[in-house]
């Protein structure tokens, strides 16, 4: 059977940092930068003992900077068009290069991106890269494309808004204004005329749909939209013939499949018509059948119509981390999750990629979200058993990243920022120099990655979470029916398989220690394979010692007692016992 794609998310660019001078808005001269090389095979074994089958390497592809690379080839970006002195690595600047930051030696940058992709392989696990299909930086422009490729924008009709063979949009007749408020990072730049910031003229649309000339400060003023075929000035499509940017597109995505990797994360591709990713991933998956395309999606009512364009999985953002999220800060209860399994994921459940973190989200440790990293642990038990989709972690999570400070144009919101040059203290602690042995790290660390370590091992040791059928038990324990079940702190579940039967408990309880007796109706009690005439031992197989014997037919009528620690979950495994 197919193994449950268990995803550890690393941003490249601070991994393997080992700088620790973290100077506010520092250059990449005074605070460093990770390197495709400082992931070395001792990281990638560990990972792979971690229990990981996937790496999402994000940054990878060359974004616009403040850090000039010209003596290399590189065009200079303008610093009013970047976010923080790093930039975002979501302004894309080259669709055909891999960032410079990220290279030892920034002429060889594409042979050690190769050399990492090797790696990953002969480590045992799988590549996934971003894809950014929806916008680019304003400063776009290929120095290494292919020889007779033509760069995006290079044939617009820039006398008009739309034309359905233009790469980009247009306010024509306006020149495009930098938002008034914002300044560009440091104080090390020769500053344009303040009427002159950036130079740019017919303006293009910004990426977030802002299609005027003077985008405000919260939009994505940094990047360029572009033009799948939709004239947006009259809300029609055009989509036959295919689009000049459909096809530039495609040729994107041949080139890094044919770089070796495995996957591709395809950032926003909600705002990328679904008629295009039907075509491009069917073009894609001809040739590289076994390549999975992961979509960031947000809108519940697209789901279904994203997953028939192809997608493989789709992020359940809108969905589970949120209920979550508001179950563990205290603005609701995990009985939500009933509204959940009736939503609009219900019959495609396979296909919703979980976690608890990524980039976009506010480090689940950090003082604006949960404050503690060990409160992860049910949330985290539920999120990896729930189903057999795949489940992700961000790179930290598992020893307590706080993000704790503000380290530049990020600010200290939570988050681990993406736009500055910046190091990881607790990944620096994991790593010790590149040995990754975790031997400075502290006791209560330890502990936490020992529980990420058994848990994402589980997913693929255990057949029952990595395809078994889900079996609900809040239904029959809520609402009074079993003595001492907080249907708002507690849920549980089973996953099973006809020979493997596990219950998954969890507790967010963080005042009380659950003793509860915990009853299967009957009618899943049958499916499961069980019979009441037998006795069966429940034991714990995620980091406690509990175990308790029952009759089958105890645990319809009276419940299997189940004992907990405050804020923490259990995975009981059920096997017949000789008594």
């Amino acid at each position: 059977m197919a193994l449950k794609i268990v995803i550890y998310q690393l941003l490249v660019r601070l991994f393997g940092n080992k700088n620790t001078n973290n100077i506010f808005y520092g250059s990449i001269r005074e605070n460093g930068c990770g390197k495709f090389n400082d992931i070395n095979n001792a990281a990638l074994c560990e990972l792979k003992r971690m229990g990981i089958t996937h790496i999402w390497y994000t940054g990878i592809i060359e974004h616009a900077t403040t850090t000039n690379y010209s003596a290399f080839g590189i065009s200079a970006d303008n610093p009013y068009v970047v976010k923080g002195k790093a930039g975002s690595p979501y302004a894309i600047k080259d669709y055909y290069d891999t960032d410079p930051d990220l290279a030892s030696q920034p002429n060889s940058r594409m042979s050690e991106f190769e050399a990492l992709i090797e790696r990953t392989h002969k480590s045992g696990l799988k590549a996934i890269i971003d894809f950014v299909p929806n916008h680019v930086a304003r400063t776009y422009k290929s120095d290494v494309k292919p020889n007779g490729t033509e760069d995006l924008g290079e044939s617009d009709n820039t006398n008009v808004f739309f034309h359905k063979d233009n790469n980009f949009y247009y306010i024509p007749g306006e020149s495009f204004k930098v938002p008034e408020n914002y300044n560009p990072c440091g104080d090390n730049y020769l500053h344009p005329p303040k009427n002159n910031k950036f130079d740019e003229y017919p303006a293009k649309a910004s990426g977030n749909n802002v299609f005027t000339a003077s985008p405000k400060i919260d939009d994505w003023f940094e990047t360029v939209k572009l033009n799948y075929g939709i004239d947006y000035s009259t809300g029609t499509t055009h989509y036959q013939p295919i689009p000049d940017t459909w096809h530039k597109m495609l040729d994107i995505l041949l080139f890094w499949a044919n770089k070796g990797i495995d996957g591709l994360r395809c950032d926003m591709c909600e705002m990328v018509p679904a008629e295009f990713w039907r075509y491009a991933i069917t073009e894609v998956k001809k040739q590289y059948r076994n390549i999975i395309f992961i979509g960031e999606a947000y809108s519940p009512e697209n789901y279904r119509k994203y997953i028939l364009s192809g997608f493989d999985y789709l992020y359940d953002k809108s969905g589970l981390y949120d209920l979550l999220r508001a179950a563990i800060t205290g603005y609701s209860g995990l009985d939500k999750l009933q509204d959940y399994f009736n939503s609009a994921i219900k019959g495609i459940e396979q296909h919703m990629l979980t976690f608890l973190e990524n980039h976009d989200e506010q480090r689940f440790a950090s003082p604006q979200f949960a404050g503690s990293p060990e409160k992860a642990i049910p949330l985290m038990t539920l999120v990896a058993t729930l189903h057999p989709a795949p489940v992700m972690i961000y790179f930290g999570q598992e020893i307590g990243v706080t993000a704790a400070g503000a380290t530049g144009f990020s600010g200290d919101d939570g988050r681990t920022s993406i736009f500055d040059y910046t190091s990881i203290p607790e990944i620096q602690q994991w790593a010790n120099n590149g040995k990754f042995d975790g031997a400075l790290l502290s006791p209560k660390q330890i502990e936490l990655r020992n529980f990420y370590v058994k848990l994402l091992n589980l997913c693929n040791s255990e057949e029952a979470i990595k395809n078994g059928k889900f079996g609900n038990l809040f239904n029959s324990n809520a609402n009074g029916q079993s003595q001492g079940f907080n249907q708002y702190m507690n849920y549980a579940f089973t996953r099973y398989t006809p020979t493997d039967k596990l219950i998954i408990f969890i507790t967010i309880d963080a005042d009380n220690s659950p003793n509860l007796y915990l009853k299967i109706p009957e009618e899943l009690f049958t499916d499961m394979g069980l019979y009441k005439n037998l006795h069966y031992v429940a034991k714990d197989i995620l980091y406690s010692n509990y175990k308790t014997v029952i009759q089958g037919e105890d645990l319809i009528a009276n419940g299997l007692h189940i004992v907990a620690d405050k804020m923490s979950a259990l995975i009981l495994k059920l096997e017949i016992s000789n008594i």
